[in-house]
């Protein structure tokens, strides 16, 4: 009612907010079929949600999907079951809930897990990772002790984050004008997409559009391929940053390199203009027209902020600051950290932010710009030592001395809660009231986690027709269909698109995962890393070798539904039977990254991407390769086919080159050593 969630009180059999009640006040219903004033006949979301549990996922229906025997599903959910139950963990700390009821402890289920693309990154990666967090609320363990814990500043008010500016044209932007509200959101119902009065996607990329509603991140891999597509229209300039996309962060690489190079029929290049930045000779940079420049993280100041990707922990706050330790212009290197090009750019350019009122520039640097930027008075990019004497954490006037504090405390800041505010804190009312105090949330008010999520619903009535807002969707049977089939308020599973696409002809999947030594191409730069691994192998379970002929070593054809590759086996045990995978980005573009043409890196490491589709066909209609909810690529549903190749010649195909750099080329020397 009125947004809010409700639940049917027995005591007074009346229908009451959920979130306003002293829970000792009421007995919710968790099953049975009440009406409501209004004569409509409901059931609570967990009564619908544990009769779907038990049609469609039974332990046996369950082996047959997964091949785990169901004796040992049910091993496993009892020993979930009891030790969250009837083994719990006590600290004898008191705490007092928003509700005012003092507690003399804080109870805690010893049971969690943790999941991240692993889960999401299938075509039914949301509804997976729902269900997984849906298990979590069953066994009590959010936020409790031994239980998922929530890292600061989460956990927050949904309803207070952020939602995508609402434009309804691209007429709306203007050129020498800043964008009205924020490029990403959490929308929370179709009038929060970003499209236009037909309903077509605004963003090139498809975020926050009918194909892809919840796309809290945006979707980068789309944009080259849909500036090639010149759908849903043209682009004047590509500008890529943090992100290789020319290689090992897209996907169908062949046609990403087609797409970067193709030209009309009048000789033009269909994307006209690509700008990058970059600290090295990336195969992004080999595509570009101009580069900008950046420094590697040992090379330049830069903030690991609480209004980002903090590297905080449960038990409280962290962020950090990154700080040079190698200054390349004593060796008479012309290296410039690209936040000091942002801030140079913006105020030549008069951007709004980077100048003072008098036309004169705000911020000497990047280093000066971390100091003084502020979103909100108070609060900036570090939290740590604010204010004037640097007395003040989390709001306080900038500190022209602050981030000589954070290097002399080893470059980070931690608060450490205190013990009585560490868990429960969707309920903690001391942990919430200080969290409003430093702008984590904007009111003390309990964070309720639901089984039903309405904003999914609202999505699921567009489809039907039902939904009377602003936002309507196109008059297209297939694409109404796929908000109403997997717009589910209730979390369920369904197979992974690719498996109907590419069928019995592809048995095998095949994925891969970043490197913890080279999580990114640059780190291929690095010598001392590159003497971990300078190739990288296709890893199959012996058994799985047997079976296709295959033995340890041999060079093989990985083929999918897109393209094939070629390269070498390793087996492992460690590996699933029906699944093969490598590690990314250790394969690179011959002439690339200032490695010598005769690097194991471009000879005989690969790259999976190659055979990774782009796009997936669906109801007789190709959309882009992700999660039809949330967009998120799925990276690990890609299904091939391996076979021994007839030449063993020890060579990765497909083969793609560029000319090294003259420069770097001059570089190049047989011994590298450390000068001290």
């Amino acid at each position: 009612a009125d947004g809010e969630p409700m639940v049917f009180d027995k005591r007074s059999k009346s229908f009451k907010p959920a979130s306003r009640i002293v829970p000792d006040e009421l007995d919710p219903a968790f099953v049975g079929e009440f009406e409501t004033p209004e004569g409509f006949r409901v059931r609570p979301a967990f009564d619908i949600l544990a009769e779907r549990l038990v049609r469609d996922y039974s332990p046996e229906k369950v082996e047959k999907i997964t091949g785990i025997p169901a004796k040992d599903i049910d091993r496993i959910a009892k020993e979930m079951g009891v030790i969250a139950l009837y083994e719990p963990l006590e600290i004898p700390v008191e705490w007092t809930d928003v509700w005012g009821r003092k507690h003399k402890s804080m109870k805690g289920r010893p049971v969690s897990f943790h999941i991240m693309r692993g889960v999401a990154s299938h075509t039914n990666g949301f509804q997976t990772a729902r269900a997984v967090f849906l298990l979590k609320m069953f066994l009590g363990c959010v936020d409790t002790p031994g239980g998922h814990l929530a890292k600061p500043p989460y956990p927050k008010h949904i309803e207070d984050l952020p939602k995508p500016v609402k434009i309804r044209s691209l007429g709306e932007l203007k050129y020498d004008e800043p964008l009205k509200g924020p490029h990403l959101g959490l929308p929370q119902s179709p009038d929060d997409l970003l499209v236009d009065k037909d309903g077509k996607p605004l963003r090139i990329d498809r975020a926050y559009s009918w194909e892809f509603p919840i796309a809290a991140h945006g979707c980068i891999q789309n944009v080259i391929p849909a500036a090639y597509q010149r759908d849903p229209y043209d682009i004047e300039v590509l500008i890529i940053y943090m992100a290789n996309m020319a290689w090992n962060s897209s996907q169908n690489i062949p046609y990403i390199i087609e797409a970067l190079t193709a030209k009309d029929a009048a000789g033009n290049y269909i994307i006209p203009k690509i700008i990058t930045i970059d600290a090295f000779y990336s195969e992004q940079v080999a595509y570009s027209d101009l580069v900008l420049p950046d420094a590697t993280y040992l090379e330049q100041w830069f903030a690991l902020s609480l209004l980002d990707r903090p590297p905080s922990v449960a038990s409280g706050p962290v962020d950090a600051l990154r700080m040079p330790v190698v200054d390349p212009k004593s060796e008479g290197l012309d290296v410039k950290p690209w936040g000091d090009v942002l801030v140079e750019l913006g105020t030549k350019l008069k951007l709004p932010g980077f100048i003072n009122e008098d036309g004169t520039p705000k911020y000497r640097d990047f280093k000066d710009f971390l100091i003084n930027w502020q979103p909100r008075p108070g609060v900036g990019a570090l939290a740590g030592w604010r204010g004037k004497n640097g007395d003040r954490h989390f709001v306080g006037e900038p500190n022209p001395k602050q981030l000589e504090m954070y290097v002399k405390n080893k470059g980070f800041f931690y608060y450490r809660l205190p013990e009585h505010m560490r868990y429960y804190r969707h309920i903690n009312k001391d942990y919430l009231e200080w969290a409003k105090s430093v702008g984590f949330v904007k009111k003390t008010e309990p964070i309720i986690m639901n089984f039903y999520l309405e904003p999914l619903q609202t999505f699921r009535l567009a489809g039907m027709g039902l939904w009377k807002g602003e936002n309507q969707p196109p008059n297209d049977p297939l694409l109404r269909e796929r908000l109403v089939r997997y717009f589910d308020p209730l979390p369920f599973w369904y197979p992974p698109f690719e498996e109907e696409v590419s069928g019995e002809e592809y048995p095998l999947y095949a994925f891969t995962a970043r490197p913890q030594w080279m999580y990114h191409s640059w780190d291929s730069q690095n010598v001392w890393l590159r003497q971990i691994s300078t190739k990288n192998y296709l890893y199959m379970n012996p058994k799985t070798a047997e079976k296709l002929g295959i033995k340890h070593l041999d060079w093989v054809w990985v083929e999918s539904r897109v393209g094939k590759v070629k390269c070498q086996v390793f087996l492992t045990e460690a590996t699933e039977p029906n699944s093969v995978w490598t590690w990314n980005s250790i394969g690179k573009m011959k002439g690339t990254w200032g490695l010598k043409p005769e690097a194991e890196e471009g000879s005989e490491a690969f790259l999976l991407n190659h055979v990774i589709p782009h796009t997936i066909k669906v109801g007789g209609r190709e959309f882009f390769y992700g999660d039809p909810i949330t967009g998120h690529l799925a990276w690990f549903d890609t299904k091939v086919k391996v076979y021994r190749a007839e030449d063993q010649t020890p060579e990765t195909h497909p083969q793609f080159s560029t000319e090294p750099l003259p420069y770097i080329r001059e570089r190049w020397t047989e011994i590298l050593r450390y000068k001290p």
